[in-house]
């Protein structure tokens, strides 16, 4: 594509565009808190407490995608069945539903009006309004993220790998760990940050299921609904700048494995 073409000053423009669209309104709501402000905020207790649940709660999401997630992302990749597309068409269902839908749906299975709910409630395990309730709303919405980054990445590695392995007399699991898992652990490492961003940035499903304990987001929009722009934007700078900071690390972490692997 050459520089002197229309065509390239067209991308070029929508390009600039879409940048200045994304760009604008962060940049925007990072400066608009004095210093001051961002100091005083984040020494408020229930601040710091409400990111540490986002935090938490988020790398619980993950870590559960990451262990129940991997096998069914692997199934996924390897084997043709009937009802596969289905299958992963319910598994991208939380991507499209509605935020408030997911909590409902939530409710209504872990409600003392369902069975599920009443066995939960009999071995003492609360849903709404705990910390339980949240990272299983998390873990709902991030799942999709997971596993369809993880089956990309499986599906990149040749089967005959694992052939070989299992022609030498491996077992299959021998060979999944041994063989599969690390040449895949890229990927997994990319959907663990793609679930836990998606996590951490929940807020309609988290409202309906637990408005208490806050997490981060949850926290930001009570206070924009009590006090306004200026109390709610100290809280979202110190929750945006938090999130970089970890998805960056993690970011560096991908690309090391990348090339070691």
């Amino acid at each position: 594509m050459k520089a002197k073409e229309p065509f390239f000053w067209v991308n070029i423009s929508c390009g600039i565009m879409i940048m200045a669209f994304i760009v604008l309104p962060l940049m925007e709501m990072l400066t608009a808190p004095s210093f001051s402000m961002i100091k005083e905020t984040i020494r408020d207790k229930d601040v710091l407490r409400s990111i540490w649940l986002s935090i938490y709660t988020a790398g619980l999401a993950a870590i559960i995608a990451f262990v129940f997630g991997t096998p069914l992302a692997y199934v996924l990749a390897r084997t043709q069945f009937a009802g596969k597309r289905l299958i992963e068409s319910i598994v991208d269902l939380p991507i499209v539903i509605p935020h408030p839908v997911v909590g409902i749906a939530i409710l209504s299975v872990a409600g003392k009006n369902h069975w599920i709910g009443q066995i939960l409630s009999d071995l003492g395990i609360r849903i709404m309004g705990s910390v339980t309730g949240i990272v299983i709303v998390l873990t709902f919405v991030g799942l999709p993220f997971y596993i369809n980054a993880v089956k990309n990445g499986f599906e990149n590695i040749s089967p005959r790998l694992e052939n070989v392995s299992r022609s030498l007399g491996a077992s299959m699991f021998s060979t999944f760990f041994r063989i599969t898992f690390p040449l895949a652990r890229r990927s997994m490492l990319i959907g663990i940050i793609m679930c836990s961003a998606r996590a951490i940035s929940e807020f309609g499903a988290v409202v309906v299921v637990a408005y208490h304990p806050m997490i981060a987001p949850v926290m930001i929009y009570e206070r924009f609904e009590a006090y306004g722009l200026r109390y709610s934007q100290p809280v979202a700078v110190w929750l945006v700048t938090v999130c970089l900071v970890l998805f960056l690390v993690l970011r560096i972490l991908t690309l090391r494995t990348g090339k070691s692997s």
